[in-house]
């Protein structure tokens, strides 16, 4: 079981359950048009960012069985390693069934993008569904228009699946919805940079 006793160290990060105190930074990430424009939420009021942190505290903060969500906050480490600024939060998601699969996910404020964080968050995420939940295939889907997100899973080893033509409609318009995926025997062998 991951609990929310489980922190994740990096070389430039730390994963940490969410905290009554990030609601500040949570806000100022997701109430901007422009890390929603490829998610399913819109910018987020304060009044919802506190909502989604108390889900994210009381919900999203163990692993104990398929079907559960682990959501972690990505803070950059401060000289020394402590706890630094909130940049984002990474999540995997530990499918149900005899399939053994988990869906990895991310989002960074725009201000720390294009530095590598992202595939440096996900990639301890990918380790601990392999490693310690046994799973047999991660994977991601994202909106087809979102290149920079494509990048990040095919850094972390991820082969390109599938593109789905307008299988969604996603805030008044149809978007294709790509998946990239590894399974583990690949991981184990893949060039990660």
């Amino acid at each position: 079981m991951i609990d929310r006793t489980r922190v994740l160290h990096t070389p430039r990060l730390v994963l940490r359950p969410f905290e009554p105190g990030d609601l500040d930074a949570l806000h100022a990430i997701r109430s901007r048009e422009d890390v929603n424009r490829y998610l399913y939420d819109r910018p987020m009021s304060r009044e919802d960012a506190a909502a989604k942190l108390s889900e994210r505290i009381e919900r999203y903060s163990t692993l104990a069985q398929p079907g559960d969500t682990l959501l972690l906050a990505v803070a950059l480490r401060a000289p020394g390693g402590e706890v630094g600024e909130l940049i984002g939060d990474v999540n995997l998601h530990w499918q149900h069934g005899e399939h053994r699969q988990a869906e990895v996910g991310y989002v960074l404020h725009p201000d720390h993008a294009g530095r590598g964080f992202a595939t440096e968050a996900t990639r301890p995420l990918i380790e601990l569904a392999f490693g310690e939940l046994g799973v047999h295939r991660v994977y991601g889907r994202l909106d087809g228009r979102n290149a920079a997100s494509a990048r990040v899973l095919e850094k972390l080893g991820m082969r390109r699946e599938a593109h789905l033509r307008e299988n969604e409609y996603v805030k008044g318009e149809w978007t294709d919805e790509v998946v990239y995926a590894v399974l583990a025997r690949e991981w184990e062998t893949a060039v990660l940079t």
